[in-house]
């Protein structure tokens, strides 16, 4: 398989795609799905005590945007590897923007993949999450396409 049989290359830039902006019910919706109810990411009295201006989100939901930027990419079913690492506080009311590039092609035929660096960030510019994701491309039609070859 070649770059020119899934029309992707090295260096190449996907379309941003952009969440929120953040609200209470996107980041008590999430706790209730993740388990995680620290009271931090809901309590806007007890995140003030504790040094913070009002309560924040909780990080796994900005990775979780950003899986799910890279799954309308590549679909869920070609995902091989996903990291990301947390890098600033995100309160309500942000708008975030996912951002992916292709940092290296590899393998061939059935083991071809695609290595993206990711990033997640506020309406500053900050990065706020960042990671990289690994796609096997031979199960892809086409990007995007949840249909795979069987």
């Amino acid at each position: 398989m070649t770059t020119s049989d899934v029309g992707i290359e090295a260096g190449q830039e996907f379309a941003p795609r952009e969440f929120g902006p953040l609200t209470m019910t996107d980041i008590v919706r999430y706790q209730g799905a993740s388990g995680d109810l620290n009271p931090m990411h809901h309590d806007d009295e007890m995140a003030r005590a504790a040094g913070y201006p009002a309560s924040f989100s909780v990080g796994m939901l900005g990775a979780g945007y950003l899986a799910a930027y890279c799954t309308d990419l590549f679909g869920t079913r070609s995902v091989r590897r996903f990291r990301t690492r947390f890098r600033k506080v995100v309160y309500r009311g942000e708008v975030l923007t996912a951002h992916a590039v292709v940092r290296e092609i590899r393998g061939s035929g059935d083991d071809a993949r695609v290595e993206l660096g990711l990033e997640l960030l506020d309406s500053s510019g900050a990065v706020v999450v960042d990671g990289s994701a690994e796609f096997l491309l031979d199960s892809m039609k086409s990007i995007g396409s949840e249909e795979v070859s069987e």
